[in-house]
């Protein structure tokens, strides 16, 4: 179908099986049983199958090119080798891939077999990334985790050896048992890793995980009386910020940190909304509308995202994404949506934002009122504002949520 010249997609294939379910994850992901992966993956073939029918429908772009894919979840890894084949060959079937496309799997240390490398190379995947969350042996296993630090170098040392050497590192600030001496023990291990990126996430309470339940109730389970207060936290991210881009990994995006030239193609193309296609378990898509297609819906307005299956806590949540339509969420963004969009998620990036960028797509007085949170935020020392270009500030960052929410609902009125 027709698209924009030269515009480029990006797919996001959700894998949602793990061997454990970590005491902190409200992912769209589970423990289910190992039959269920091979009707999984028919699955999602059919809907990357359907997927130009979809857009068709709807009246939207689904460029062909791809210059990005990514596997999320959950634990995509657990696939066996042949699965992972015939979801590659389902895409490259039915998209093309540009010869320096990015493709990142996620992978869990200690449950990367070496088939399972071997199938990744073959598939062309290039990029994996690691959820190590903590290089300390005793914090992981209390989180749930099922590695220790032998085994997480064991399997960079495994996937350099084959080959894909883009590998990301995550580690969460705000573990059970955490502690600014262990934190810096972490750091110190993965900065020896050399790793070209990495991913530093400060643990949020989310009523939707078991630790975050068993805190806001109070309780001791999971061992949530050792979680850090939110000022430790606060300075284990601040020091991950110095120690790693003293050791080259660079801030470029709050949570995310690489060496030159080592960003996450797939991740940015999110923060600059740009077009991908979600399929899977709780996967969504950000799409723009074709002017040139006829539309069911009312006159388009920019963008359509489509969800399938909203949550994956249990294992009714998958048997209905199996047996279930196709298509179970669909909603056009407004151009007031599209604008706070631009603005909470550009300033995540520590480039920020090109205002009359967005007065130029949006309209000055659309995004006038933006325009003056951005002066007020910055006479608080939350952002850094010119005039022309808007970031966070160091402590900004620290309170992102919070500067996001100034910029919804700004300029509602002016639709």
């Amino acid at each position: 179908m027709g698209s924009r010249d030269g515009e480029k997609l990006g797919i996001y294939i959700s894998i949602p099986f793990c061997r454990s379910k970590c005491t902190y994850c409200n992912f769209a992901s589970g423990v289910f049983p190992a039959s269920d992966h091979a009707r999984y993956v028919d699955r999602v073939v059919d809907d990357l199958k359907s997927a130009p029918q979809w857009a068709r429908e709807f009246g939207v772009e689904l460029p062909r090119n791809v210059d990005s894919v990514y596997f999320g979840g959950g634990t995509p890894s657990l696939l066996a080798p042949e699965l992972i084949a015939k979801l590659f060959a389902a895409m490259r079937n039915n998209f093309a891939f540009d010869s320096n496309c990015e493709i990142t799997m996620e992978c869990a240390p200690g449950q990367l077999p070496t088939a399972t490398i071997e199938a990744m190379v073959r598939a062309g995947v290039n990029r994996a990334s690691l959820g190590v969350q903590s290089f300390i042996d005793r914090e992981a296993q209390v989180s749930g985790r099922l590695h220790n630090r032998s085994i997480i170098e064991d399997d960079i040392a495994r996937l350099r050896g084959a080959g894909i050497a883009n590998i990301n590192v995550d580690l969460i600030a705000g573990l059970a048992g955490q502690s600014l001496a262990s934190w810096e023990e972490s750091l110190d291990v993965l900065i020896a890793a050399d790793t070209p990126h990495a991913s530093v996430y400060m643990l949020e309470v989310d009523e939707d995980s078991r630790l975050g339940r068993e805190m806001l109730a109070g309780g001791a389970r999971y061992y949530a009386e050792l979680v850090p207060g939110d000022e430790t936290i606060a300075t284990m991210y601040e020091r991950a910020i110095e120690r790693l881009g003293g050791a080259g990994l660079m801030q470029y995006e709050i949570s995310n940190f690489a060496q030159c030239g080592f960003e996450s193609r797939h991740n940015l193309r999110y923060w600059h909304r740009r077009p991908y296609l979600g399929v899977g378990l709780d996967a969504s898509s950000a799409l723009r509308c074709d002017p040139t297609l006829a539309v069911k819906t009312e006159t388009p307005r920019g963008w359509v995202t489509q969800v399938t299956v909203l949550r994956a806590k249990t294992t009714d949540d998958l048997k209905a994404y199996l047996a279930g339509p196709r298509i179970v969420e669909t909603a056009w963004l407004d151009r007031v949506q599209q604008h706070e969009e631009a603005w909470f998620l550009g300033l995540r990036l520590n480039a920020g934002i090109d205002v009359a960028a967005l007065e130029n797509e949006f309209g000055v007085d659309l995004v006038r009122p933006a325009r003056d949170t951005a002066e007020r935020l910055a006479k608080d020392g939350l952002l850094e504002f010119d005039g022309q270009h808007a970031r966070l500030t160091a402590r900004g960052r620290l309170l992102s949520n919070d500067v996001f929410q100034e910029f919804l609902g700004e300029a509602a009125e002016l639709a």
